[in-house]
């Protein structure tokens, strides 16, 4: 049974319209993710099944008494009500502090908060996750969320992703989270060219279904062009003076002539020429660093010893206040430690994105802001005009003159990375680098960073993103350390679920010792300092020995797969096999030792 349906609706803003003569329903307990490029109409989607807007045409049907539930990008909430009676309303204490499922909604989204606050005085991001967990203690039969992720960590994504899946309610959710996507979503929904192309499953199942409904059109459209070549030859064949042709086969061609598509818009990203790397990136030795400054802060590093090498690619983890950022503007010499040293190699050219977009100025354009960096790039034998970039990075045609106080969230991320770029780093710091982007942008910025030659320190909540890019994670846990995850995010997510994390808050007021970590600080309590930084590097060139033996591995196997037939050849590749593997077993049991003295 649909508790909404859209029948003939259309909607545009201005001269734009953003949905063209839409019907869909949706179904009790239907779980739908909604996907699409920034201002295609996602957002005005969810507020037309809401009936928070009125299409221009078509209608919009609820059934009887259904309880809708909206989360917009902007809230409504009273600043002069505090979070408690926001969230909970006249509920009595001993009524929602007896219900788990609310106690749970309230510590993993607003338990940092004091209930007693006055919502006027909270951030932004605060005021987002209290109507977050208002909208979820309430009872509703749909449920619409528009970018419910933002502001929240990873941690509390997965919890978020847990409850969405297990609730009764359907669900309309608007994300660029593509982790989360798949997570809660049952069917997919993208919003293109005024149109709602729907799908089954979650974004992978999208994801494929959209790459074999466009082969399928390519093979249409390679059968159309060899009719259309036909007909026109046809038309052509015989004296100029001869008018018998059968008019239907006439009006056949012109019919195909003038339904050819317009060339695909691909945003073709390139890689960009990267200084070499010594040997040394940023080695840590002893550092000691708070967030806030000497002792003024929750602690981030205590005592740490730590290097970045080249061609690193690191994912760095954190709950919300445990000094990531503190971390990176470390690394870009921002701040400097309290204790200890940060060596930088002599050969870095450092590209810094910050969660605060740069300063550009507002009144330039977008092609003379870029042209300020550099006007020409040497790509490969070509050379490119900042123009001709721009262009493939979305600011088409007019787009490039375009005043830069003009420019939405998400266009000024993305000029402000073309700019980072345009000055040929070989060293990427990136702040939440997601911010404001939308799925077909972020596939674009992965596929150049996959291509991208350098050593890269990634810190954000896009699981997703975070797993496509970094090749390993590394963990602020609150004990004053970087931690290796071998496991990546889920296994920090065990540790956090096991209570073997602390915050960087409550670690600087009162340190917390399990027996893991304990054990491993008495391991390594016997180092001195220069024998631990050896250690660490020993560690981090043992660990780049095993990325090399596992891609030798994955090649080779593709390898034999090729020769499946040639049984000669087989036993040639299967005794190079059984030498890598042999090797990287030894080099494995090398780093566990390392890794024991150093207790890790």
């Amino acid at each position: 049974m649909n508790l909404v349906n859209l029948e003939s609706v259309s909607h545009a803003y201005g001269p734009k319209p953003l949905l063209s003569d839409v019907s869909l329903g949706i179904e009790a307990g239907e779980r739908i993710g909604v996907v699409g490029r920034n201002g295609g109409g996602k957002s005005t989607l969810l507020s037309v099944v809401a009936g928070a807007v009125k299409p221009d045409s078509g209608r919009v049907t609820h059934n009887r008494g259904l309880r809708v539930g909206l989360l917009s990008q902007r809230d409504d909430l009273d600043p002069g009500r505090s979070i408690h009676e926001t969230v909970l309303g006249g509920k009595a204490e001993h009524e929602w502090a007896g219900d788990q499922a609310i106690r749970e909604i309230l510590a993993n989204l607003i338990g940092d908060l004091d209930l007693e606050s006055l919502v006027g005085d909270l951030s932004g991001g605060e005021r987002r996750r209290t109507a977050l967990a208002k909208l979820l203690i309430d009872e509703h039969e749909l449920i619409m969320l528009d970018e419910p992720t933002n502001h929240l960590d990873i941690e509390a994504i997965a919890w978020l992703a847990a409850h969405l899946a297990q609730r009764k309610s359907a669900l309309l959710v608007v994300t660029h989270d593509r982790w989360f996507l798949d997570a809660v979503s049952t069917r997919t929904w993208e919003v293109v060219d005024g149109r709602v192309e729907r799908y089954e499953g979650g974004y992978a199942a999208y994801v494929l279904a959209k790459a074999e409904r466009a082969r399928i059109a390519q093979a249409a459209e390679e059968r159309r062009q060899n009719l259309m070549r036909k007909e026109i030859a046809w038309l052509r064949r015989g004296p100029p003076a001869r008018t018998s042709k059968p008019k239907f086969r006439i009006e056949a061609a012109q019919a195909l002539i003038a339904d050819e598509p317009p060339a695909r818009e691909t945003v073709e990203l390139m890689k960009f020429a990267a200084a070499r790397l010594g040997k040394t990136v940023y080695d840590l030795e002893d550092v000691t660093l708070h967030a806030g400054g000497p002792d003024a802060g929750p602690l981030v590093l205590e005592r740490c010893t730590y290097q970045f090498g080249p061609g690193d690619r690191i994912g760095l983890i954190g709950v919300n206040g445990s000094g990531k950022s503190s971390v990176l503007r470390l690394l870009a010499d921002q701040v400097k430690p309290d204790a200890g040293r940060v060596v930088t190699g002599r050969t870095v050219r450092l590209a810094y994105l910050s969660q605060e977009l740069a300063d550009v100025d507002p009144t330039q354009r977008v092609l003379e802001s870029v042209e300020q960096i550099r006007k020409y790039i040497q790509l490969g034998k070509k050379e490119w005009t900042a123009s001709q970039l721009l262009e493939r990075l979305g600011f088409k045609g007019e787009a490039q003159w375009k005043v830069v106080g003009d420019l939405s969230g998400g266009e000024r991320r993305r000029l402000q990375l073309l700019r980072l770029l345009m000055d040929d780093p070989n060293v990427l710091l990136l702040d939440e680098p997601t911010n404001d982007l939308d799925i077909e942008t972020l596939n674009e910025l992965e596929d150049l960073l996959d291509g991208w030659p350098g050593t890269l320190v990634l810190v954000s909540h896009d699981r997703y993103f975070l797993e496509r890019v970094a090749d390993r994670c590394v963990a602020l846990l609150g004990d004053g350390r970087l931690s290796m995850l071998p496991g990546g995010v889920d296994e920090y997510l065990e540790r956090r679920a096991s209570g073997t994390a602390v915050t960087a808050r409550l670690a600087g007021a009162a340190p917390v010792a399990t027996p893991a970590v304990a054990n491993a600080s008495d391991a390594a309590a016997g180092l001195s300092a220069k024998e631990e930084r050896e250690l660490r590097k020993e560690l981090n060139r043992l660990e780049r020995q095993l990325d090399r033996l596992s891609g030798q591995e994955e090649k080779l196997h593709a390898v034999m797969a090729e020769a499946a037939s040639d049984y000669a050849k087989l036993g040639e590749l299967d005794g190079k096999l059984r030498d890598i593997l042999n090797e990287k077993d030894a080099v494995e049991a090398e780093w566990l030792e390392v890794a024991e003295r150093l207790g890790e």
